[in-house]
């Protein structure tokens, strides 16, 4: 069973849709002791870095998202939620992350193309992921403002172009993400979802 964090800053309707329609069983809560109970997370979110920080630590979730993550648990977060997964980002002033993934969060450069960076784009695949099988150069929808650029470049499974490198999905372990919104990008974003789905089913058996 997927659990999908509340924390108030998330687009949980149409991630709640998409696993519907797949039907991929799942609840939403917001509460630590409702939320143990999952096999594996999806952390979505929209808005700002700090904003969805200090939501997370009033709720009591960052120092428990961190424990089951260390604990196994496969987690999948989701444009911003993606990003907090990672050290720190400037948005806004410094702001730490989760710190599941070495990088920081950066703002895209301005210049010829436009911020936000809003549409689809193709999928670059780099390293070797179950999620990201038969998905090289598929297309992926993108809304935000803001990129990570990762420390270690072995947790970029795939990238899209975007005046910088935009790391679109990455991983390591049992932790993922996505900058895209896979629950909006069709035939591939609806791929990965099922794919991390059927991992977090694997481990709950």
């Amino acid at each position: 069973m997927i659990g999908i964090i509340d924390y108030g800053m998330g687009n949980i309707f149409s991630v709640r849709k998409a696993l519907e329609r797949m039907e991929v069983p799942y609840f939403v809560s917001g509460l630590r002791d409702e939320l143990k109970e999952a096999d594996g997370y999806l952390l979505p979110g929209v808005g700002a870095f700090r904003d969805a920080m200090q939501n997370l630590h009033a709720a009591g979730l960052a120092d428990f998202i961190k424990d089951e993550a260390a604990a196994g648990k496969p987690l999948l977060g989701i444009c911003l939620g993606m990003q907090l997964l990672f050290d720190e980002s400037e948005e806004n002033g410094r702001t730490k992350g989760l710190g599941l993934l070495k990088g920081k969060v950066l703002r895209i450069p301005e210049g010829k193309l436009k911020v936000p960076h809003m549409g689809w784009n193709q999928l670059q695949v780099h390293n070797g992921s179950f999620l990201l099988e038969d998905l090289e150069k598929q297309y992926a929808y993108f809304v935000h403002s803001y990129y990570v650029k990762a420390e270690e470049q072995e947790t970029v499974l795939a990238s899209a172009g975007y005046g910088v490198d935009v790391p679109a999905v990455v991983g390591r372990g049992n932790v993922f993400g996505t900058q895209f919104h896979p629950e909006k990008s069709s035939a591939a974003g609806l791929a990965i979802l099922k794919r991390f789905s059927e991992k977090v089913k694997e481990g709950s058996e």
